[in-house]
């Protein structure tokens, strides 16, 4: 192999790994600053003329994309991804740790009333799902995690949650949780 295909194959490269498009003077910066840049990118433009991937200039800048008559083939329906709130967070949360478990449980635990639209918000993302009816009075609708909820977390099962000393660990605990816990010990060490 020749100079000038080495040098083709490396500006090929680099703007194949580039996030952005890329300037001569840029690729000079990985290719080497007396390279024939310009000739490069000449050669490579003629290789990947009329293929299903170009490259292409846009002001002073190359960079390979999809052949315009084939961007048909890579549409997709883009999802809007949502921040959840941190009553959403903690709803999901209480359900994962808990399930099944009823509206007015969630309630119980978190202190606070939970607005209908964070529980919609969540069964929206696929994560939540109603699990059937708890036996007592008012038979109160239950809501448990879904195969969706394990997969975007990376869970094989409810089983692989992290337990309370690992998230002590990652210092993921709220130091006004932690100090609670330190004083409900203690009161139960001096009451004992």
């Amino acid at each position: 192999m020749n100079a000038a295909e080495s040098l083709e194959r490396a500006v090929e490269a680099v703007l194949f790994a580039a996030e952005q498009a890329l300037s001569v003077d840029d690729l000079r910066a990985h290719v080497g600053q007396e390279a024939d840049v310009r000739g490069a990118l000449a050669a490579l433009e003629a290789r990947y003329a009329g293929r299903g991937i170009e490259l292409v200039r846009r002001g002073d800048r190359w960079h390979f994309q999809t052949a315009a008559d084939l961007a048909h083939l890579l549409r997709r329906d883009r999802e809007d991804s949502r921040k959840l709130s941190r009553a959403g967070i903690e709803t999901l949360a209480i359900i994962a740790y808990h399930e099944p478990v009823t509206r007015a449980e969630i309630e119980a635990i978190r202190g606070v009333q939970i607005s209908k639209g964070t529980i919609d918000v969540l069964m929206e993302a696929g994560w939540v799902r109603p699990a059937g009816r708890r036996e007592v009075p008012g038979r109160p609708l239950t809501y448990a995690t879904t195969a969706g909820f394990l997969t975007h977390f990376g869970l094989a099962s409810r089983r692989d949650l992290p337990g309370i000393d690992d998230l002590r660990a990652a210092g993921l605990l709220d130091p006004v949780d932690l100090t609670l816990d330190l004083a409900e010990s203690e009161t139960v060490i001096e009451g004992e």
